[in-house]
């Protein structure tokens, strides 16, 4: 299964020619991805080793019941896995921030790009793909390659939550390690200036905004913040 395409008319485009989505299941599965960040992260790229120990420890603490993926960034509108199914979920105590550097994908070293992460307050709307068993290995895995390229992330299980406010299962989720060199807690003005600037192999950074933009209204989940950051990075490339 995969989302719906996203209609045109809830797309905010960037400014310029718009570059295809570059990461594929493929692309995981045959570590080109890896090969293409290795150059940029050095040392902090985690071994093949290190995510399956990542994994392994991440499983053993894993809640009764099925097992859900937490999107609530690009996962939304590119999730590269194969689930059983999607639901909206929301989280309590976690926020999607854009408070994560990337200097390769949406940036380059000299012109960082930011991604989103779950940072600690608030609570955040998304959506949660249920894993079948018989092939959560493979699965998981390959969300590890694409997901925990260096320490930038801490996974979580967190409960999920319905519409109701009742809890339907728990998730992995991908928060931010504070602690890491990645981390940026920036003023909105340097957000808005590097969303609207950076680009990198992976495509724009405004443009990974204006996707998880658009596949939330899609999924008919309203964030504020992200829509003001939509209009304030599209009015900023206009702008020149």
């Amino acid at each position: 299964m995969t989302p719906d395409p996203i209609p045109a008319e809830d797309r905010v485009e960037a400014e310029g020619p718009v570059l295809p989505h570059a990461l594929t299941r493929e692309r995981l599965l045959d570590n080109s991805l890896d090969k293409m960040v290795g150059d940029a992260f050095g040392p902090q790229l985690l071994t093949a080793e290190q995510r399956e120990a990542s994994l392994a420890e991440t499983l053993h603490l894993r809640p009764e019941g099925p097992v859900w993926l937490f999107g609530y960034g690009s996962l939304i509108w590119n999730p590269t896995i194969h689930y059983a199914e999607s639901r909206v979920a929301r989280v309590e105590g976690w926020q999607r921030a854009f408070c994560l550097s990337t200097p390769v994908g949406r940036g380059t070293p000299e012109q960082p790009g930011l991604v989103l992460a779950l940072d600690a307050g608030g609570a955040c709307e998304g959506v949660a793909f249920r894993i079948a068993e018989e092939v959560l290995a493979e699965e998981l895995s390959l969300i590890w390659r694409r997901e925990m390229l260096t320490g930038a992330y801490i996974p979580r299980w967190l409960p999920l939550l319905d519409a109701e406010g009742q809890a339907y299962g728990h998730g992995i989720a991908f928060t931010v390690n504070r602690a890491g060199p990645q981390y940026a807690d920036l003023p909105e003005d340097a957000v808005v200036q590097r969303l609207a600037t950076a680009q990198g192999q992976l495509g724009s950074a405004a443009q990974y905004l204006f996707e998880t933009h658009a596949g939330l209204r899609r999924l008919g989940i309203q964030d504020p913040f992200l829509d003001h950051l939509a209009l304030r990075v599209a009015a900023a490339q206009k702008a020149g």
